[in-house]
């Protein structure tokens, strides 16, 4: 009966709706970071987001208060400093140097970092399959660096790129082990607040000094609140209904949506060496959740 569930939920037809729905969503945050990353600038840019998101995920903090004991908060800090505020800002100042589908593409390697730091740090076995998808995977970043567009190297797009993903990797594995006994949706909430105001001071001296168009704002604001408070709570009910191993496969429509956002409403065009790239990294990702 307990294995009738899973399968009878991975049938709904709601659920290959919604993944697809929050593959266009997270894909569409960097066709979004790309209009409103110059604008801003990134630490404007990643506060708003941060706020926005934290502030749909509040009721679900305030319904869950009482698993929030004070000497925790420390420890939420650090989580969302490393799952949510340093890589948003990564993404967003590569944003500034790249096109769309770059960050969407190392987005990617999430997946593959969060396993091999489970592995070096936290216990969790590897085996032969994933540790090949993880140096192919690795090939494809490799790929994807040493590219060009538009006569501008990516290297230093694809390094904050990659290594957002990296700190990805770390936070999925510290939200594992310190926050496991947390509802999801409160513990997002907390750790995006804690994010929003170690930025704030930042966001706050380095706020533009021009006026932000209505275009820039528009999209800063969907950030903050699709791709960021709505996604959250979209992605935790696909993981409640379906489980964390089905929901993940959203990680390969992301690219694919990232890239397709910028493509047509940018006009940015996808290069071969990104082709290649996004063909090895999303391959390796499909290998390694498919390893045992």
């Amino acid at each position: 009966m307990a294995e009738a569930l899973p399968q009878a939920a991975g049938r709904d037809w709601r659920t290959p709706l919604e993944l697809l729905a929050l593959g266009a969503i997270w894909g569409s945050s960097f066709l979004f970071m790309r209009i409103a990353a110059n604008p801003f600038g990134p630490f404007a840019l990643v506060e708003v987001r941060l706020a926005l998101g934290a502030l749909i995920l509040l009721p679900f903090l305030w319904r869950e208060r009482a698993h929030f004991r004070a000497g925790m908060w420390p420890r939420l800090a650090v989580i969302g400093a490393i799952n949510s505020a340093i890589p948003f800002l990564l993404f967003a100042w590569a944003a500034q140097r790249s096109p769309a589908a770059i960050g969407a593409i190392c987005n990617a390697m999430t997946v593959l970092f969060a396993a091999l730091v489970g592995f070096l740090f936290f216990g969790q076995k590897i085996g032969l399959r994933r540790s090949l998808a993880l140096l192919v995977g690795f090939v494809g970043v490799v790929v994807l660096a040493t590219s060009k567009a538009g006569g501008l190297s990516l290297g230093g797009a694809v390094l904050a790129g990659s290594t957002a993903a990296l700190l990805y990797g770390v936070g999925v594995n510290l939200v594992r082990k310190h926050l496991g006994g947390i509802p999801p949706a409160a513990a997002a909430a907390a750790t995006l607040s804690c994010a929003a105001l170690l930025v704030l001071p930042f966001a706050a001296t380095h706020w533009p000094a021009a006026a932000i168009g209505a275009g820039a704002w528009a999209s800063a604001i969907a950030i903050g609140v699709l791709c960021t408070g709505y996604a959250f709570l979209l992605f935790y009910r696909l993981i409640h209904r379906v489980g964390a191993a089905r929901a993940s496969t959203v990680t390969y429509l992301v690219p694919l949506f990232g890239a397709g956002f910028a493509w047509l409403f940018l006009g940015e065009p996808v290069t071969p060496a990104m082709l290649a790239a996004g063909v090895l990294i999303l391959g390796s990702v499909a290998v390694s959740q498919r390893a045992a």
